[in-house]
């Protein structure tokens, strides 16, 4: 097996960067394509490789990377993910990462950032939290160690 079949299959053909499916079977000369992508120049980050889109690993090079929230979450201040993910990953602890106008809408962002959070950096123990503040909701992360 090869590099990029390890890396693909444990981070389930899933590109880190846009967090879509990977085609194994397509050419990784194509955009669409797999490949490895170190995922950051943080020697001490716990997974150095994962997979990404051809398109996405280059497009990386050129503009710092930035994992999009979704548009159809109704969030306020989102906090950017990258540097959030690399914060829980090297102390753990908690961050306040967006602002919600509803509780329904604060659940929804929660389910989501544990969800994307799973792959974004596998291995690490992530959980959200919802705490009522000044007439909105805020969504909190909180990681421990392993």
């Amino acid at each position: 097996m090869s590099l990029l079949d390890d890396v693909a299959e444990r981070d389930g053909w899933r590109c880190w960067v846009c967090d879509e499916p990977v085609d194994p079977d397509m050419s990784v000369n194509d955009p669409r394509g797999p490949s490895v992508d170190s995922r950051t120049a943080d020697r001490k980050a716990k997974v150095a490789e994962r997979l990404a889109h051809r398109g996405c690993n280059t497009r990386k090079g050129a503009v710092k990377v930035v994992i999009a929230w979704p548009d159809r979450l109704h969030v306020v201040d989102p906090a950017p993910l990258i540097t959030v993910a690399g914060r829980l990953e090297r102390k753990g602890g908690r961050e306040m990462v967006a602002r919600c106008p509803t509780e329904q809408d604060a659940q929804e962002a929660a389910d989501w950032l544990v969800d994307r959070f799973s792959r974004l950096v596998p291995g690490l123990p992530v959980s959200a939290t919802i705490e009522a503040g000044g007439g909105q909701f805020l969504v909190i992360l909180a990681a421990g160690r392993r």
